[in-house]
């Protein structure tokens, strides 16, 4: 699974052969395994298995030309990454839905990138082929307005709208509001935990096809 690189220009380092990047990219990827479980399996240290995956990723993945093709769909979301004082904790995350709205299979990620900003966004798409920036139809986000600014400024032709997630998301926080609310004025104080406004806050926000008997 893995070969010694020892030749006279490099130090001597453990390299993996391709069939044991195959399995290391279908491992993380497919099975959500650890780096660290992937370098024990190839015998590897955890710096060069990560290496190597990074690389491989960068070249499969990241520099395929063809993987914006046919999207008509783009979704952006931040995500928090880092949970440290220093550096930006959040990466702005960009995905293909479009097989979810044609019902062809799931969504695809298509890139990463540091930061959480107009900018951030707007620089991305900026670099994206001419072709793949015609052929976008929608943008799906949440309710950050620098994602919705970026689009209207580099995607004129494409109709912003909210995500599902985030559009389920607000109408919770709303029904939860108006629970407290009703609270207040009934009882005079928060929710307490025999009271039945409050032993129904999770049935309120369950979907009725999830629905039990007892809470129908």
């Amino acid at each position: 699974m893995w070969r010694q690189d020892t030749t006279a220009a490099a130090e001597p380092r453990a390299k993996l052969s391709r069939r044991g990047l195959r399995w290391a990219l279908e491992a993380i990827v497919v099975q959500h395994l650890t780096v660290a479980r992937v370098a024990e399996g190839l015998g590897v240290a955890w710096n060069t298995a990560n290496d190597a995956v990074l690389a491989e990723g960068l070249r499969i993945l990241i520099n395929d030309e063809h993987r914006f093709d046919s999207v008509a769909v783009r979704g952006v979301d931040e995500h928090v990454w880092r949970h440290t004082r220093r550096g930006d904790k959040y990466v702005t995350v960009i995905i293909d839905p479009t097989p979810i709205r044609d019902k062809t299979g799931p969504a695809c990620l298509l890139d990463m990138v540091e930061g959480r900003s107009k900018q951030a966004f707007m620089t991305w798409l900026a670099n994206r082929p001419p072709a793949s920036r015609d052929g976008v139809e929608v943008v799906a986000m949440d309710g950050f307005t620098g994602f919705k600014t970026a689009t209207t400024e580099e995607l004129a032709d494409a109709v912003t709208v909210m995500d599902p997630f985030h559009v389920v998301r607000l109408a919770g926080d709303a029904l939860d509001r108006c629970r407290r609310r009703v609270q207040q004025d009934l009882h005079g104080h928060r929710g307490r935990r025999d009271e039945p406004l409050y032993r129904a806050r999770r049935t309120l926000h369950t979907g009725a096809d999830l629905l039990t008997d007892r809470q129908c």
